[in-house]
């Protein structure tokens, strides 16, 4: 049992003064890169979304960007796409209807300030920290486009001019609703945010995978 005591004491010193340690010089430069990433959402979309039908042979094209929606044809697409929507009784995509387009782009920005400080003058535990917030801040927006679109194709006006069942357009991939093809994909900024959560993550392997040359083996703790 106190051996047990001796070797949890020493693993957790040790643990310690690795997140303690500044981050290497490589680690450094992915850090910077990933930064470059942020940057890089803000002037492309996140996601898009295609609806094919006889009718549209060219199609719609509905572009999310983190903090705007952006139709096809010069913007002409979404009033297009709300004039359909309005026959089904579904609600009208406007930027008041995502709310989170009121709070993405600062929580970017903040994730991209944490980055940068940690690239600049940071420790494993700020690299540690800004890790699991980024992971944690995508799947978060996943979910919520997901249930974004689940609420859109569920929330139907019972005075529809045209019945449909309720159904969720697709987060990847095709579906068919209707009479149209409907097709989503991510686009540039969501890739460049996998990038991200990538490089923070390689970062992090890269510094514990040289910790045996900085940080002293549990030996030396029992002195």
């Amino acid at each position: 049992m106190k051996f047990e005591v001796v070797t949890m004491q020493a693993f957790l010193q040790r643990a310690n003064r690795f997140l303690d340690m500044p981050i290497g010089l490589p680690a450094r430069f992915m850090l910077f890169a990933a930064v470059a990433l942020i940057v890089t959402t803000y002037f492309f979309p996140l996601w898009n979304l295609t609806m094919f039908a006889p009718q549209y042979p060219e199609g719609l094209r509905l572009d999310i960007y983190s903090y705007t929606l952006v139709g096809g044809n010069n913007g002409q697409d979404v009033r297009e796409i709300n004039v359909l929507n309005h026959y089904i009784g579904m609600q009208d995509l406007v930027n008041e209807s995502f709310t989170e387009f009121q709070w993405m782009p600062f929580v970017i920005g903040a994730l991209g300030l944490l980055v940068l400080r940690a690239a600049v003058h940071g420790t494993v535990v700020a690299l540690v920290d800004v890790t699991m917030l980024f992971v944690y801040f995508g799947a978060f927006s996943l979910w919520s486009f997901g249930y974004k679109l689940y609420r859109y194709g569920h929330d139907l006006s019972p005075e529809a001019a045209v019945q449909v069942p309720p159904f969720m357009p697709p987060m990847f991939g095709g579906r068919q609703i209707a009479n149209f093809e409907v097709y989503s994909y991510p686009r540039a900024a969501t890739y460049a945010m996998a990038g991200v959560i990538t490089l923070l993550l390689a970062a992090l392997f890269l510094t514990w995978w040289q910790r045996p040359s900085t940080v002293p083996p549990v030996a030396a703790d029992r002195g």
